[in-house]
């Protein structure tokens, strides 16, 4: 008997339903990137080693899925090197290439290679599938789609503003409630500072970042074994815990801070942010999270992330500022800040919220039953010339029963039938009827695509 095909855990199929709403989320998220001027870009779902690995950190290192390479990916690695050496000293021996792992490395990777094909500031958007070997559980997948903006060469914290804006209008088309939650690196750079743990920064926002998935208990346990004492464990937590308004939390860090001067620069940024976004009409909430530390080592400035208020479900969009991503790749001083949408989990959060517009259902608009080659005939140029004013329609391929075709418009939620018999063809007319209410009308076959039903319900 043959085996039952599987795929591998963490991916997906989707059914072409399911891939209308998708569909729906790319080419909304795509026509808000193209208002705010920006170009589309895409990189190969590869990437060398080299390009990827350290950018993450130690945990996201771990993450990458790496690609062996091909013929004897062994013969470089002598007996006594393979039995004494780490998985990760393996992986560098025996592979050259692996799946990236987020947009952002690779599109740095892009800028300079091509830094002399493109005007800076460069605005650029991309939206394509990545890949991460984690642990596959409710709204993470190991291989998703992310869609991604970014900005290169300005340091104006204007497109911080604008970035905010971008998610605020792509969730409003989505009919999402959200929070956004922006914090600074510099900030949490200067809280270290000051509890005297500046060396520590990784290793407190590594943890921090795992504040709302493991609670505060074990993020302090995971400092303790990091080497923070228990004194200085006890000095962070009320900080990034502080409570009230967004100007009650900036005047309370102004006090805390006062002594660490990258600390009191993000201060700034924050107040400049939140004050130009108070101009902005935005509808989502806003939030200075000190939390939030988004645990990626790139980052050096603003960082966001979003939840949507309705559902649970894990971040539906963050990103960030980094000042010198393209420097690892021979390109210092470039700074850049972007955003990337999880279209995944904003996928599962439309279904559970059951916000699809109703055409996401629908891609025929039109079904031509098949009574026989005279009648299919007759039909082929008023298909044709629905077709050619961007109606989609479809001739039913087999002259089956009529309840068998009426069956198949229903089950694919078309939501009009053209009937053209001996009669309408005699008449040179089509006899369309709309699924939803029954409503039939005679239309003159030249004129369909102008018909007054088409119009009422389309």
């Amino acid at each position: 008997m043959a085996q039952q095909p599987s795929i591998p855990k963490g991916t997906r199929d989707f059914s072409p339903s399911e891939m209308m709403k998708r569909n729906y989320i790319f080419d909304t998220i795509r026509s808000v990137y193209k208002t705010y001027g920006y170009l589309p870009i895409e990189t190969p779902a590869m990437e060398t080693m080299q390009t990827l690995m350290g950018k993450y950190g130690e945990e996201g290192d771990r993450l990458i899925f790496k690609i062996l390479n091909s013929g004897d990916f062994k013969q470089k690695v002598g007996t006594d090197e393979y039995a004494n050496a780490t998985p990760l000293a393996l992986a560098n021996a025996f592979c050259e290439k692996a799946l990236r792992y987020d947009l952002t490395v690779p599109f740095a990777r892009f800028v300079v290679m091509h830094r002399n094909d493109i005007q800076l500031p460069f605005k650029r958007y991309q939206i394509q599938p990545v890949w991460r070997a984690d642990r596959p559980q409710k709204g993470r997948y190991r291989e998703f789609y992310q869609c991604d903006a970014d900005i290169v060469g300005s340091d104006s914290l204007l497109n911080e503003v604008e970035l905010v804006q971008i998610i605020d209008t792509v969730f409003t088309k989505f009919g999402i409630n959200i929070t956004v939650k922006i914090n600074n690196r510099k900030i949490l750079t200067g809280i270290a500072e000051i509890i005297g743990e500046p060396e520590r920064i990784v290793d407190i926002t590594v943890a921090i970042d795992k504040l709302e998935k493991i609670g505060i208990e074990n993020v302090n346990a995971e400092l303790l074994e990091k080497g923070l004492s228990a004194e200085k464990i006890n000095a962070l937590q009320p900080i990034i815990m502080l409570q009230g308004s967004t100007e009650e939390k900036i005047a309370k860090l102004k006090e805390i801070l006062a002594a660490s001067e990258i600390g009191m620069k993000g201060i700034a940024e924050m107040e400049y942010i939140f004050g130009m976004l108070n101009h902005c009409g935005i509808r989502a909430t806003l939030q200075l999270d000190l939390t939030l530390a988004r645990g990626l080592n790139y980052y050096t400035g603003a960082i966001f992330e979003v939840k949507a208020n309705d559902v649970e479900m894990g971040s539906i969009c963050g990103g960030g500022r980094y000042d010198n991503l393209t420097g690892i790749f021979g390109m210092p001083g470039l700074s850049g800040v972007g955003i990337s949408f999880g279209a995944d989990r904003i996928y599962d959060v439309l279904n559970q919220l059951g916000a699809y517009p109703n055409d996401t259902r629908e891609s025929t608009k039109v079904l031509f039953i098949n009574f026989g080659d005279a009648e299919v005939a007759y039909c082929m140029p008023v298909v044709a010339n629905l077709r050619a004013n961007g109606i989609a329609c479809e001739l039913y391929p087999d002259s089956a029963k009529m309840k068998k075709q009426m069956q198949y418009a229903n089950e694919r939620h078309i939501p009009f039938v053209a009937i053209a018999g001996g009669d309408e063809i005699a008449q040179n007319k089509i006899m369309l009827k709309c699924m939803e209410t029954g409503e039939q009308q005679l239309v003159d076959a030249n004129g369909l695509a102008q018909c007054e039903l088409f119009k009422n319900h389309l």
